[in-house]
Formats: C-alpha cells, structure tokens, sequence
C-alpha cells in the first residue's frame, strides 16, 4: 500500500532572489529558513509550520506573459494567512495588484514578481 501523507514543500522559480525576497520576506513577512544546504545554485527556503517554500534561482521554462489575470485560473501555491486584512492594505500600499476569490471567502490571488500565483487565504 502507498500512502501520500502530506505536501512537504512548494518550489517557485524566480530570476531575481533580491526580488523575490523582498516580496516573500518584505511584503508576506517571511523568515528565511536555515536549513537550507548548500547548492549549485542560488535560492532560500521559508519554514510554514511544517511544509516549506523553496526558491529556486533557475531558468523559468514557462511563459509569464498570457497567464490569466485571476490567479484561481493558474498552477498556484495556496497559503493560509492570519492578519488577512492587514495583508490586503500592504498589497494596496504596495501596489501590488489581486483578486479576490470568486468563492466569496476572505481569500486572494496575486502574482510574485515572478508570476508565480499564489492563492492567500485567511485562516484563524
């Protein structure tokens, strides 16, 4: 019998680890794992509870440019957030366009500076 327990974690390509980590570190208050050995390349992991993010800096084989605008509508990471309201006005501050979820839960879509979608929604 094979049993697939649980995700352990989700790898975003992005191109600018600068970049990226301001917005994983600077917009979703993300901390920097270290744990995280040393590789070919660049990138950093995020500890969430006991899944985690990778960024890796690697060559993105997929178009950014012609995905749907509604990230709901994309291959997405899904993160549960507290502060979800908090986290709406610092997208605004930011300028960092979304969408709302069409469910009509406190949930949203927005882009990394990648384009990777990512799906937050509020937890309590």
């Amino acid at each position: 019998m094979v049993e697939v327990a649980r995700l352990l974690h989700a790898s975003l390509l992005v191109s600018d680890l600068a970049r990226a980590r301001a917005f994983y570190e600077g917009v979703l208050g993300l901390v920097p794992s270290p744990s995280r050995p040393v590789m070919g390349f660049q990138g950093v992991w995020y500890d969430l509870g006991d899944c985690q993010i990778h960024l890796l800096v690697l060559a993105n084989p997929d178009p950014v440019a012609g995905r749907p605008e509604h990230g709901g509508r994309d291959r997405h990471t899904a993160l549960g957030v507290r502060g979800w309201a908090a986290l709406c006005d610092r997208l605004d501050e930011r300028g960092i366009p979304y969408t709302l979820s069409r469910s009509g839960r406190p949930a949203l879509f927005c882009r990394d500076p990648d384009g990777n979608a990512l799906e937050l929604v509020e937890i309590p």
